[in-house]
């Protein structure tokens, strides 16, 4: 198993502190937040993408993924989001990352439309990203929050260009358990976002294992050689703990989990 943790973690930080801090603390990888507030994103210039890969590679860590804002179901012209998806494809490749991260963003409670949006714009770009030898993941969030909602858009696109990232609290939220986000999921997995809240009415993040998800339950269920992803929101929870003091417990216990797992989910496809 690889570890990576989010930039949304710490806010606007220098890359390379970020990456020194994942070095420090045993992280592969990370999920580079693409966002105007960020030092990477798709308006960059050129040298600093080439800047940002020598850095990271000085530091040993990889670009697990870039984490965008486009939203494949959501209402309007399909124009200006597939105009984002290549945008977040270009700096993807440019940073060597494998996956790029999308939202639905569509209704709620999605529709019929929203799927047929998700599917149309996901198959027009996914041979795109296919070309760039990248994957653009459907995160299980918003209207879609499930595995079960995600793989259905998914098996509308069947194209290796486009995947899944679960994104473990909101299939949580949606009151689906860790064995049927899998089995929704599996043949479409790019990785997967882990973390840990204080409840379902109070998301504030907290260390891995002090709060209510069933983390263990996840890890058995992924494959043995894919990537857990930590995502710690503090850019949207400014008074949570700050992620640095966090990252080597919460190490410690990814890597606890996955030593932990019956040998019986030792096996499987990784994403």
């Amino acid at each position: 198993m690889k570890y990576a943790f989010s930039t949304l973690g710490l806010p606007g930080a220098p890359l390379d502190r970020v990456a020194a801090l994942a070095a420090t603390h045993g992280f592969d990888g990370l999920e580079l937040r693409a966002h105007p507030e960020e030092p990477l994103h798709t308006a960059g210039a050129a040298a600093d993408r080439a800047a940002a890969l020598r850095t990271l590679a000085a530091s040993g860590v990889a670009v697990l993924a870039v984490a965008g804002y486009a939203r494949v179901a959501a209402p309007g012209p399909d124009e200006p989001v597939l105009a984002e998806l290549r945008a977040l494809v270009r700096l993807a490749a440019d940073l060597e990352a494998p996956y790029v991260r999308v939202f639905p963003g569509g209704d709620d409670p999605p529709g019929q439309g929203d799927d047929a949006r998700a599917v149309r714009r996901l198959l027009a770009a996914a041979p795109f990203a296919e070309r760039h030898g990248v994957r653009i993941l459907l995160e299980t969030h918003d209207s879609h929050r499930t595995g079960a909602a995600v793989a259905r858009v998914l098996g509308g696109v069947a194209h290796p260009g486009a995947g899944a990232l679960w994104d473990v609290l909101h299939t949580w939220l949606g009151g689906e358990p860790p064995a049927a986000s899998i089995r929704s999921l599996a043949a479409h997995l790019g990785y997967v976002q882990v973390k840990d809240v204080r409840s379902a009415r109070d998301l504030t993040p907290v260390l891995l294992g002090a709060g209510v998800l069933p983390l263990a339950e996840v890890v058995a269920a992924v494959p043995r050689d894919g990537w857990l992803c930590w995502e710690y929101e503090k850019r949207w929870h400014p008074t949570a703990a700050d992620l640095p003091g966090l990252l080597a417990r919460g190490r410690a216990y990814l890597h606890g989990l996955v030593a932990d797992r019956p040998r019986s989910t030792r096996g499987g496809r990784g994403g």
